[in-house]
């Protein structure tokens, strides 16, 4: 198939290597990924802000840019909620319908649209601590939200398990927000900050020699609460350890 790979606009600035590895892992498994050079921010920011109206101009940037793929495919969920869920600043055509529609976090795509079922290049022999972000979580149902009840299950985790050597710790409140939570961060900065440095703490106290999530916004918010706390902490996108990634 022929996939669309948006790389979403801090992944870009800071953790190039989450977009690079999103890149050789998908050609890994056989498929042809185009990056579409032309490509910028899905409007999120604004949409979040309450600017709508001024998304219009990015939201249409980005259906030029991505429409005709059979995919389109980002290491980010809070993006690709907005593409899927509310990317509706632009006339809702045909196309951005179906762009809409085949828009998939890179989880949900191993996951549920390739149905991967081994990764025999992955080695990653390190105590792990799985950070769900509420954007995947509950929005994206990448793992069953421990506040509704309902059966066990979690894509990230079946990913994970794939991989050799991998050993898994929980922390005492898995589900809990890190504080990160985009522009939450800049205008409630106390409380983003205590938030981040409760979770790492709460990894920490689990055992955890990394933190492994989906999102690098979380993981950005989270490495600097643990950097300034002092915790020996590091930091891993799943996108990685699964292409192969050891330390």
């Amino acid at each position: 198939m022929r996939i669309g790979l948006f790389v979403p606009c801090y992944i870009d600035a800071f953790f190039p290597e989450v977009g690079i590895a999103t890149l050789q892992l998908l050609e890994r498994l056989g498929h042809e990924v185009v990056y579409p050079t032309q490509q910028t921010c899905c409007g999120q920011p604004m949409a979040n802000s309450g600017f709508q109206k001024e998304c219009v101009a990015t939201e249409e940037l980005f259906v030029r840019n991505f429409t005709g793929f059979d995919y389109v495919v980002a290491p980010s969920g809070s993006c690709v909620e907005h593409v899927r869920m509310h990317l509706d600043a632009v006339e809702q055509t045909d196309d951005v319908k179906h762009l809409r529609a085949t828009t998939y976090e890179i989880v949900e795509f191993l996951h549920d649209i390739l149905k991967v079922e081994t990764f025999p290049w992955a080695k990653f022999p390190h105590k792990v601590g799985l950070h769900n972000s509420c954007g995947t979580l509950r929005k994206l149902g990448h793992a069953a939200p421990s506040e509704l009840h309902i059966p066990f299950f979690s894509k990230p985790l079946d990913l994970l398990s794939k991989v050799e050597g991998i050993e898994f710790v929980t922390p005492a409140r898995p589900d809990e927000c890190c504080g990160f939570g985009g522009t939450f961060s800049v205008y409630e900065e106390a409380v983003s900050a205590k938030m981040g440095y409760d979770k790492v703490t709460d990894h920490a106290q689990a055992g955890a020699e990394y933190i492994v999530s989906a999102d690098s916004s979380c993981m950005m918010h989270q490495k600097g609460c643990a950097s300034r706390l002092g915790l020996p902490i590091k930091f891993i996108h799943i996108v990685e350890i699964l292409n192969g990634a050891s330390a």
